[in-house]
Formats: C-alpha cells, structure tokens, sequence
C-alpha cells in the first residue's frame, strides 16, 4: 500500500507497477557503473577459399547494405569489420579517407591493433566508407587461394577492438579453425552416426572458446556465431564463444548460395531479422523467489556471475531461459508464493532500463491439486534443458534413461496416491495425459536420439537450441503440428488484418494419418514440409502448387506461387499465420510422396515404430511395465 514516491499509504489502483505484472522501470545513474554505452557493432568474416565458395558474403553485404538504418542504436552507434583467412585483415574506414583502407595483421600468434581508433567508426559520419565496402567486399576475395582458418586469432582482435566499449560481435565461419590459437581438429566418425551405443565429443575439445567468452563477458562483449559449412566444424568447440558470453547461435548445414537455395534464403530473412530486432546491452539479470524456495539451476546463454545474477553482454527478445527451483522449507504457513525476474539493460538508445515480471502463485496443500496444475509443456522444456546438460556431463544413455524415469516416475507416484483403480491400467491425469508422448519425441529428437543417421554438428546444434529456444518454438521442434491443407475450409476460420485464415484440426504425428489422396504441412518450428500424396487431387495441385498434376511437381520445391485461386490464397494465407508468430524464418519444403527427401518428414512421425524406436503405443506399454515392476 506504500508509495515511495508520494511517500504516502493508499490508491494502489493508480499504481501501473502494483496493477501490471510487466513493467519496465527508468534506471538512475546508482544503476549504472559507467555512463550507457553506445551501440557497437562488429563483424568478423571468415574469407577462406571455403567461404568464397560457399557465397555467403554476397547475402551479408547486401542484407547489411538494406538494413543499415534500421540498425537499433542512435547518434553514437558504432560498426567495424574484420575478415580473416590465415591472415587478418582490418579496415580503416576513418571519416575523410577516400576509399576503405585494408590492413593486414600476420603474426596471428601475437595479433594487435594495426591502428588504436578508426577501425570501429561512428555509423552516420563514415556511412559512404561503410557501404563502399560493403559493395567491395563479396568480390575482394574471389581468386583466394588461402584454404586455413585462423578463427581464434581474429576473435582475440575483436576482443581488443570491442574491449574499450563492449557491444556485439557477429561471427561467420565456414569451416574447422586450422591456424593459431583455438585451433580444431576433426572428431566426428561418420561410421558412428548412427550408433546405439555412445556418441562422444558432445563436450568442447578445447576451453579456449568458454575462456574467450567469459573475457568477452567482462567487456560486455557479446559473440553470435554463424556457422554455414558444408562439413564437421566441431560445433560443440565453437558454441562455447556464444554460450558463455550471452550470444546466440546460427547454423546453415551444407551452405551454399546457389546450391542450396532454400538454405540462403534461410539465412537472408534470419539476417534481415537479426539486424533490425531489438537488443539491449550490458545487462545483468537476477530472478528472486518467496523464502523457503531457492533457484538452483539456470539454463540458456549466459555467464552465472555470482550464485544468482546472471551476466547477459546482450540480450535480445528471442532468447528463453529456463530456471530450475526447490522447496528448500515447509510452506504450510503461505498461501501463496512470488517470483520477481529482474532485467537491468541499456537500449539501444542509450537509456538504462529495468524490465520486471512478477508471477505469484497458490500453495496448495493436496496432491491432486499439484497434479491439476501441472503446465506439461514447462516440464517437458525443462526436462529437455535438464537432459541436455546429462548428455555433456555423464552420457547420452544416462540422459535417455532420466527421461524416461520422470514419467515413470511421475505416473506411478500419481497411481499410487491420488488415483485409487487398479493396478494393471496405466492411469495419468489430464493435465499429464500427453507427457509419455512428449517423452518419446524427446528421445526421438535429434539432440537425443540414437540409431537414426544423425550428424554431430547436427546434434549438438538441436542441443544448443534446446538450451535457449523460447518454449513455443521449443514446443515445435520437440512436437511438430501437422494439419491436412488440401481441404481448407472457411468455417471455423479466423480474421487477421482483412485475411481469412483457416484453422485445419491438428492431426496425430502417424503416417496412418496420411492418405495418398491428400496434402499435409508439417510445422517443425523452423522448417515447414508440405508432404504431397501421390493420387492429391489435381485441383489441388493446379490451384496451390501451380502444376498440372503429381508427376509434374518438381523434386525441389521451396514456394507457393501467387495463384489467384481461392485454395490457394486460403493456404497461403494459413502458412503467413503460421510463419508471422515467430522469429525464426522457417523454409518449406514441398515433398512428393515416394520422393528420397520423405525420410526427414518420416522422421518427424513421432508416433510410429521406427528400427531404433519405439512406437506410441509401445512406449506406454513399456511404461506401464517399468511401473508394475
């Protein structure tokens, strides 16, 4: 009832911080330890023949050149580039030069500054140096020769360039690191991809990344990192730059800009997104809860400074965290129990800001009422930051196996006390009825699954999204939605900005829910399949997908045509709904029922058998014997 402001008691009502769950407090100068720095931005580029190749500067450099201004920051904000083969190489884009000035460090065991300021420039006074190399830089490198990555070096310079300020550091490599510090060699067995028994090198092979990040850190430095190769990069080595220093991580498998067409365009509206979004900076987060309940784990990306603050260089609105609490003292005396997070940052503008979220919630004292409330989908997120961190530390087998316990474990304490039938039927509450399920696509998932072909980089990146994927894209990525879309009808449908939008029943992940007469979208959080039967109805294929029948659609599709067709602007439109909700562009992927591309959206049918895995029904079976036992 105190406000410290009128230094009175009374009217909480007019309060918008007593009123709201979410708000965002205007920090004074006690908040801060030095005035709030500017926007900074650098850019690290990997210009190996391997990079040239694979063509992605080309995508970079434009996108840069297209969201210049849209950049988030104001008068002061800075940009600078660095590009590295065996070499590295700095640019002078000093306001006054005529042309960009390129200077070349190749002592990468002892790497300095070529010049102390001018290589970091104020964005709007040296703009025509900046996009005059951005127009250079996609041709500078065309005829290299140089085939060695010196990654490590050129992170230690953008760790001298950015120290001074702190910022964010924007990383792109095509390759293992082979020069100088932090170099990497190969680890991956492709004869072990598809092992039952251990996969090793989840871990990072050396600490020099973790130690960089944490440098970075302390110089509110943040790293993103890029990685589009074509082979093994040792993944789980390089993620530690970005894990430990707050920053996020991209991954292009096989890219290739002309190639691989669905994966540049991937990365074109990633950029586009990741450019413009807000970030704050230099930040630090703390999340406080009622006495009695303690936090003891956090997940995500992140540096845990003492035992609860968590130090965030930046920090951006599509990261997700995932805390881990336990009742430490009885709650028999509260009614209730609060839990307050705390985000002190720095915008982009400059203004030192407090975001705060408060959620109180009920103690109940009965079991049924704990089993009621259960959110099956904050456990299971949860449960999967909880394996990923199993796999690092003990293994992949002993991560399996915890998963599958917390449902043994969870239905039979459930059987046992609150439900009161017999024995040998495998009971679960409602709110847990799709736990089992959501298990088995766990173990079924690339992070965790054994048996199936599955790369290492590949598992270690749907390792590394797990640990900071916001829940719904979480959701996605463990629990694909599919829906049949050669039938879409208005009734039941939606209205969003003057668009009809269809809302087709979501079916089982079960291949006994295909039918060759129809066609499914498979919604995979950052990957849309659009699987074709073979006898589809010819409407459907003229009027959404622009051909005149099956034979005739081709084997890589990645685009619905415009079609001026009421099927197709209704599926058109349900894609766009599905697409605007998320951060992560997802591509599509139209795939033809007997096509070789059928087994990544096979794999995806959770609820089937497969060699390895078990199939729903066989999974609960095994359930309910683990808990008779």
């Amino acid at each position: 009832m105190y406000n410290p402001l009128t230094r009175s008691y009374g009217e909480p009502h007019k309060r918008p911080e007593v009123q709201n769950s979410t708000v965002e407090f205007i920090a004074s100068s006690d908040y801060m330890l030095r005035p709030p720095q500017p926007a900074v931005y650098l850019f690290v580029l990997d210009v190996s023949h391997n990079a040239v190749e694979a063509g992605y500067l080309t995508i970079l450099c434009q996108s840069l050149l297209e969201n210049l201004d849209k950049l988030p920051g104001d008068s002061r904000t800075r940009i600078g580039f660095v590009t590295f083969d065996s070499t590295i190489h700095f640019y002078n884009l000093q306001e006054g030069l005529s042309q960009p000035q390129m200077l070349i460090v190749s002592d990468i065991d002892d790497v300095f500054l070529p010049t102390p300021d001018s290589l970091l420039v104020n964005l709007h006074e040296s703009k025509e140096l900046i996009k005059d190399l951005l127009n250079a830089l996609p041709n500078m490198f065309t005829n290299t020769r140089e085939t060695h990555s010196a990654l490590g070096p050129a992170l230690q310079a953008a760790f001298k360039l950015m120290s001074p300020t702190g910022g964010r550091v924007s990383v792109f490599q095509t390759q293992l690191p082979s020069l100088g510090a932090g170099l990497l060699q190969s680890r991956e067995d492709p004869n072990q991809r598809s092992s039952t028994k251990v996969v090793q090198h989840l871990g990072p092979a050396t600490d020099f990344y973790k130690k960089l990040a944490l440098d970075c850190s302390g110089q509110q430095t943040a790293v993103d990192l890029f990685l589009l190769s074509s082979q093994y990069s040792d993944l789980s080595s390089l993620a530690c730059v970005s894990k430990y220093s707050a920053g996020c991580i991209y991954y292009y498998p096989s890219f290739h800009y002309t190639h691989n067409p669905s994966q540049a365009e991937k990365l074109q509206k990633e950029l586009k997104r990741y450019l413009t979004r807000k970030i704050g900076f230099e930040a630090v987060m703390r999340i406080r809860c009622t006495k009695g309940l303690s936090m003891h784990t956090f997940h995500g990306n992140f540096f845990v400074r003492s035992t609860d603050l968590l130090t965030l260089a930046n920090i951006n609105p599509d990261a997700g965290f995932a805390v881990q609490l336990s009742i430490e003292e009885s709650l028999t005396d509260t009614s209730l129990v609060c839990f307050q997070t705390a985000l002190l940052y720095t915008s982009s503008k400059g203004e030192r800001r407090i975001r705060v979220h408060t959620l109180c919630l009920p103690v109940v004292s009965s079991l049924a009422d704990v089993y009621a409330g259960v959110d099956v989908q904050a456990a299971i997120c949860l449960l999967a930051n909880m394996a990923v961190d199993r796999s690092i530390s003990s293994s992949l087998s002993d991560a399996r196996d915890a998963l599958v316990n917390a449902v043994v474990d969870s239905l039979s304490a459930y059987g046992s006390t609150v439900s009161n039938s017999q024995h040998s039927a495998l009971i679960a509450p409602s709110s847990l009825k799709l736990f089992p399920l959501y298990v088995l696509a766990l173990l079924k998932q690339k992070a965790f699954r054994t048996g199936t072909s599955t790369r290492l980089d590949d598992r270690v990146y749907a390792m590394c999204q797990i640990k900071c994927q916001p829940l719904v894209l979480l959701m996605k990525m463990i629990h694909p939605n599919l829906y049949r879309i050669d039938r879409l009808i208005d009734e039941g449908a939606i209205h969003v900005n003057d668009r009809v939008v269809p809302q087709p029943p979501l079916q089982k992940l079960s291949a006994e829910k295909l039918t060759r007469e129809g066609a499914f979208l498979m919604d995979c959080g950052s990957v849309f399949y659009i699987w074709v039967g073979k006898n589809c109805d010819n409407n459907f294929i003229e009027d959404v997908l622009g051909y005149p029948d099956f034979a005739s659609i081709p084997q890589k599709m990645t685009h619905l045509p415009e079609l001026d067709t009421l099927s197709s602007e209704r599926a058109r439109s349900f894609i766009t709904w599905l697409r605007d909700s998320r951060p992560l562009s997802p591509v599509l992927h139209v795939v033809k029922d007997e096509s070789p591309a059928k087994t990544e959206f096979f794999q995806h049918l959770i609820e089937d058998r497969t060699e390895a895995a078990f199939s729903y029904y066989e999974f609960l079976l095994h359930i309910q014997q683990q808990i008779c036992k």
